[in-house]
């Protein structure tokens, strides 16, 4: 196993590792930090993938919002969540261990499917050329973006709007006389 091998299982199993304790944590700032980890793990896999757009765009907009959502989190929040943080519990609740066994099902579906489709047999994998380190898929991406994907690009945006607005309005606390 050379170099590149061992940094990408790292990450990957960082990213694996992180996000399952994402799941499972309890306390929200814990969720938080552990989220900005899997962030860049996932980033670090793009650049393995040379996706080079996708990686800076992950880092840019996801990791830079996780810093945003963190801010609304201590804002917005009950101003004692930084006094209780306590040393983490190792007892799992029913759901939780119902979430993690859901999980666990569909990475077992995911990879049994990986084993047995023949990706070398695909069509669209022959056709295609391979990627080369000098390519440029930004300007690829940018086009694409902006002239066959237009409208669910907007369409996410709009969701994402929504998604914010009701976060602000559940997050809004009621004073009641």
């Amino acid at each position: 196993m050379n170099t590149e091998q061992l940094i990408f299982y790292f990450f990957a199993a960082l990213l694996l590792t992180s996000a399952l304790m994402v799941v499972a944590m309890q306390n929200l700032v814990r969720s938080i930090f552990l989220f900005f980890v899997a962030l860049f793990s996932l980033a670090a896999l793009y650049v393995f993938a040379l996706a080079d757009f996708i990686a800076i765009t992950q880092v840019v907009i996801y990791v830079g919002g996780v810093l945003v959502l963190m801010l609304f989190a201590f804002m917005l929040s009950n101003k004692e969540l930084l006094n209780s943080l306590h040393p983490i519990k190792t007892s799992f609740k029913f759901y939780q261990l119902t979430g993690i066994f859901i999980c666990l099902t569909f990475l077992f579906i995911l990879v049994s499917l990986n084993l047995q489709i023949d990706f070398s047999g695909l069509n669209w994998i022959k056709s295609s050329a391979p990627i080369l380190e000098r390519d440029n898929t930004t300007h690829t991406i940018g086009i694409l973006s902006m002239t066959r994907y237009l409208l669910p690009f907007e369409v996410l945006s709009v969701f994402i709007m929504m998604a914010l607005i009701g976060a602000a309005h559940l997050a809004r606390k009621d004073k009641k006389a």
